[in-house]
């Protein structure tokens, strides 16, 4: 369904937020973004929703992305499975592109469920996704943007199945038109940092991947391999 720009007054409750649509109308939109949004949520920021006209829900509106000076950020985080999971399904991730099978949302380790399942091509493979969509200074996008005792936990998740013989890997996806390299976000979150750091040491594989964002859409873009360079 085609967004529609509006003008943000402001997010509250963290999964609401009230703007004006461009006939004036307010009208208040889900926010599927439970992280920090620093830089995404100013007030009077140009917006853009996308209408809901599933009777079952609530809101009429969902946020899907917000304006900044170099381009468009896409803030609903639940996005990044799908654009990873159409990149996935089309073998476009370079080393993903052998395995036969793809779950989405399977349940492993203690508590947690891993974003994508992938077997038949060797060594199963647990895969986390994880948007990062906030950024200091273009074009470097950073994660996380807020402290996340959960992000913390799929490493060392991530980590125990690489001791069991399975293959790990968290992919970043750069949901930003004006960045194209990631940082880890280690003031803002040191301890997340700190379980990044053990992961990779324990051989979790670190992926970057960039995006293509429109007012019609957003969809995979290059992928980097960890470190830089």
């Amino acid at each position: 369904m085609p967004l529609i720009p509006a003008t943000l007054i402001r997010r509250y409750k963290r999964f609401l937020a009230d703007a004006v649509l461009e006939d004036g109308r307010e009208v208040t939109a889900h926010v599927a973004n439970p992280g920090a949004m620093t830089g995404t949520a100013t007030p009077g920021a140009r917006i853009w929703l996308e209408p809901n006209d599933n009777p079952r829900t609530k809101l009429d509106y969902g946020w899907r992305l917000t304006e900044v000076a170099g381009g468009l950020v896409c803030v609903d985080t639940g996005g990044a499975n799908r654009v990873v999971g159409e990149a996935l399904h089309a073998g476009s991730v370079p080393g993903l592109d052998g395995y036969t099978t793809i779950r989405p949302e399977v349940r492993y380790a203690q508590a947690s469920r891993v974003d994508f399942l992938l077997s038949g091509g060797g060594p199963d493979l647990y895969l986390e996704v994880k948007s990062a969509n906030f950024s200091r200074t273009p074009p470097y996008a950073l994660f996380p943007d807020s402290v996340t005792a959960r992000g913390a936990r799929h490493m060392a998740d991530l980590a125990a199945m690489v001791g069991l013989g399975h293959r790990a890997m968290v992919l970043y996806l750069i949901t930003r038109s004006d960045c194209a390299v990631l940082d880890i976000a280690r003031d803002i979150d040191p301890a997340y940092g700190a379980a990044f750091d053990a992961g990779v040491a324990a051989g979790v594989e670190v992926r970057v991947m960039g995006t293509v964002i429109t007012q019609r859409g957003i969809a995979s873009g290059p992928v980097q391999d960890w470190p830089r360079g």
